[in-house]
């Protein structure tokens, strides 16, 4: 017979923090005691059922708590959010507790049978679940409205009572993760089973798509510097590497596939279910009754969402797709100048300056496709999605059809424009050189100085702290909490989607583009490791089975650099002196090309799901 929630003692001896809860400053007593409450209340009676103990500071101003549960309270929080655990059988199932003592590495006394990471997990689905009951309002507090079934955790936040919630690090399981990870410098994989036990499941396969990518990379590097060498003035022999790129840009991706499905499952995240998707935060509108789920909770109109949608976000988007076009078209009027400068001053100066403009034009891109995402998480956020996933899908085609079309137009204009191949090459190695090194220093070198910079002064106000408590423990949460805060892989991913753009679509004409990405990729596993670990605060785990949208992401990207490299080939001299007669030939045999490695893809790919 299975226990019951009523009937199971969770209280724990040793109280073992792992979550922090940071209130308001001023947040009014009434309503402390009204949230603590509910997270340590009983399930029967609407609580977390939690351990909750405030961090004690000495200055007598106590609005940061940390949180934590018991052994037991764990395990059976494992059951509800449907972890999946290896069995003594080697099987992976869903962990039950009635069937505990049947899963791999249990014991009583064993409290590491749940990684830190998967208790973490725990802890945030079960505040994130504290439901309203009769409550109207959060007390103390009459602006902010309750209804039966909203979740305070997220009233709090939207209300401005609750400024975060965070994971704590674990001093000792970070520093052997440094060691192991980026402490030396080695040439191997990564520890991706500690990173994935340490951060969860979403951060362990972003770090294993770099590393899986990078390794992917090399083929086309080394192939790429013998090329390089020795046809670097030959321009229009690039067919055999077209079709080396055509071939490597599909492959790749259908081996991570394989390669992916392997590690989630060893994890158990390929076999888990979707939880039910709650409202996301920011979502607003009439309270009503959900016709799914029958509670009373906001409802937004969706055809009000559409309007927004077509009516302001498209024409929005259309317009900052014009206005890159028109700096591209500023950008090619200076590379005019550039050149009319050099064949009159022939010098060394003259010969810098033709670098100049493209060097100018990558700034610029990175600077436009900075201030184009912050517009738009504000539209997409206006448009009001209901669910987290919605709002994700939307911000990710907003963010990739900009970044696409500022990015890589001039590319695709010179080579089948202006047929300028010399100028394509210089193009595509400014470019994807200056985005690197501006993406490094941007993303972990300043980041990371800031960050030590901070850790210095308040290390100084801990020391002049006068306190009875663990003050190892208070300065570990008062550093933590002014971390930055890790906003998801979504600028990892986009960054390395770029990467893939430049690599797969004109990197025939600049062999050098997947070396260079290489160097990147190495330096990237090294400062992302050390940005998660040093610069930013810990993110909660989030299980998952792939790498989401990313993946058609790329097989997007994948599917036009195939016709982009059937085009280019098919515009070399080589093909074209099989075709001196017709150039309608021509044309259709390089569609029929693709035609036919499209359907050849289909067919592997279905071969390998069956």
């Amino acid at each position: 017979m299975a226990e019951s929630w009523p009937f199971l003692d969770t209280f724990e001896p040793n109280f073992r923090p792992l979550v922090v809860i940071e209130l308001a400053k001023g947040t009014k007593e009434e309503t402390i005691q009204w949230f603590t409450k509910r997270i340590v209340d009983k399930k029967a009676n609407g609580g977390a059922q939690l351990l909750v103990k405030p961090l004690v500071t000495g200055s007598g101003d106590e609005h940061i708590y940390l949180v934590g549960a018991s052994h037991l309270r764990l395990l059976l929080g494992a059951e509800t959010v449907g972890l999946v655990k290896e069995c003594s059988d080697n099987s992976m199932r869903t962990f039950t507790y009635s069937s505990r003592k049947t899963f791999k590495g249990f014991a009583d006394d064993n409290h590491n049978f749940l990684t830190m990471a998967e208790c973490q997990y725990i802890i945030k689905h079960e505040l994130e679940n504290l439901r309203a009951k009769d409550e109207k309002m959060i007390p103390g507090y009459p602006q902010a409205k309750l209804y039966p079934g909203k979740s305070i955790v997220r009233r709090l936040l939207t209300s401005g009572i609750l400024v975060q919630i965070f994971p704590l690090h674990d001093r000792e399981e970070l520093k052997k993760l440094r060691h192991s990870w980026y402490g030396r410098v080695k040439v191997g994989y990564q520890p991706l089973d500690e990173i994935r036990c340490y951060f969860g499941e979403t951060i362990a396969l972003y770090f294993g798509f770099l590393e899986y990518f990078t390794f992917a990379l090399i083929p086309m590097a080394v192939i790429g510097i013998p090329y390089y060498v020795f046809a670097w003035e030959d321009y229009d022999k690039y067919v055999m590497f077209a079709t080396f790129n055509l071939l490597w840009s599909t492959v790749i991706l259908e081996v991570w596939k394989r390669i992916c499905a392997i590690m989630t499952y060893r994890w158990g995240t390929l076999l888990m279910k979707r939880q039910f998707e709650e409202p996301r935060p920011g979502f607003h509108g009439v309270l009503g009754i959900n016709p799914v789920t029958g509670r009373e909770e906001p409802v937004y109109s969706s055809i009000k969402r559409q309007i927004r949608i077509y009516l302001v976000s498209l024409p929005f988007v259309c317009l900052c797709l014009y206005f890159s076009l028109y700096v591209m078209m500023i950008y090619f009027d200076l590379e005019q100048w550039a050149l009319d400068y050099h064949e009159a001053n022939e010098s060394n100066f003259s010969n810098l300056m033709l670098f100049v403009p493209s060097i100018i034009y990558a700034i610029v891109i990175e600077i436009m496709n900075r201030i184009y995402r912050y517009a738009a998480e504000f539209l997409t956020s206006w448009e009001n999605h209901r669910l987290e996933s919605s709002y994700q899908n939307h911000l990710i085609l907003k963010v990739l059809v900009f970044n696409f079309l500022n990015c890589f137009a001039s590319l695709f204009y010179i080579a089948f424009v202006l047929f300028d191949m010399k100028l394509l090459r210089q193009s595509l190695a400014t470019l994807l050189i200056t985005s690197q090194i501006l993406n490094q220093f941007a993303e972990s070198l300043l980041p990371y100085w800031l960050q030590k910079r901070h850790k210095e002064r308040m290390k100084k106000r801990m020391c002049s702290l006068k306190t009875d408590t663990d003050l190892s423990l208070v300065e570990q949460v008062n550093l933590e909490k002014e971390m930055g805060t890790y906003f998801g892989t979504f600028d990892d991913y986009l960054e390395l989607f770029l990467q893939f753009g430049y690599v797969s679509l004109f990197s025939c004409v600049y062999p050098l583009a997947a070396v260079f990405a290489v160097l990147n990729n190495i330096t990237e596993i090294y400062s992302d490791a050390l940005k998660m670990c040093r610069v930013y605060k810990r993110p909660f785990a989030e299980p998952t089975a792939n790498i989401g949208v990313w993946q058609l992401a790329f097989e997007t990207m994948s599917v036009i650099s195939v016709v982009t490299n059937c085009i280019l080939i098919g515009m070399s001299p080589q093909v074209n002196a099989l075709f001196t007669d017709s150039k309608t030939d021509l044309i259709l045999t390089v569609a029929l090309v693709e035609l036919t490695y499209f359907h050849q893809s289909n067919i592997c790919f279905h071969g390998n799901m069956i």
